[in-house]
């Protein structure tokens, strides 16, 4: 396991970008984080696995909640709540942006009960708006959301947003940690 300061220092080499961005959000930003450059590296991966199993730890001891399911928005979120399944030996959940409109048409991939324990993992939260959409699924079929666990937060309002709606939430790293300011 790389220490926490070598892996946002392997974070922002990787995946920091400089220039003028428009974000999700809407807001426009000197930087951006792509996520892809980072989320498709398997060491990176690795490493990061290990961080989530440890922030999944500490969110079910504060909660009290046995988490039993992580689950991860399209597309970002995919590879990391996969490499966080193959560390804990938990079953993940896809989340789509949208229904499909073929085959079984779900939104949902993977299993999920009535009430059972779940942590959303998410790549670069800014105002949390694309976790919080997913929460919103999930909830709808029942899961029991207990936090949202970020790669990497922008400080730009995910926090606040997200524990509003009654969440936990965590984050590997900050903008800090990465050495950006703006």
């Amino acid at each position: 396991m790389t220490d926490h300061a070598t892996l946002a220092r392997r974070l922002a080499d990787a995946a920091l970008l400089r220039g003028t961005f428009t974000l999700r959000s809407g807001r426009t930003s000197s930087y951006y984080l792509d996520k892809y450059l980072f989320s498709t590296c398997p060491d990176v991966l690795r490493d990061l696995a290990v961080m989530f199993a440890e922030q999944i730890a500490v969110l079910e001891r504060e909660s009290g909640v046995r988490i039993v399911r992580l689950a991860g928005a399209e597309l970002g979120g995919i590879p990391l709540v996969t490499a966080a399944s193959l560390r804990t030996g938990l079953p993940c959940i896809f989340v789509r942006n949208a229904k499909k409109d073929y085959g079984t048409s779900k939104q949902l991939e993977g299993l999920v009960r009535p009430d059972e324990g779940v942590v959303l993992l998410e790549d670069v939260a800014t105002t949390g708006g694309q976790a919080l959409e997913a929460v919103r699924v999930l909830r709808a079929q029942g899961a029991n959301v207990v936090g949202v666990i970020a790669t990497i937060d922008r400080l730009e309002g995910a926090r606040e947003n997200i524990e509003k709606d009654g969440l936990r939430f965590a984050a590997l790293f900050t903008k800090r940690d990465l050495g950006i300011s703006e």
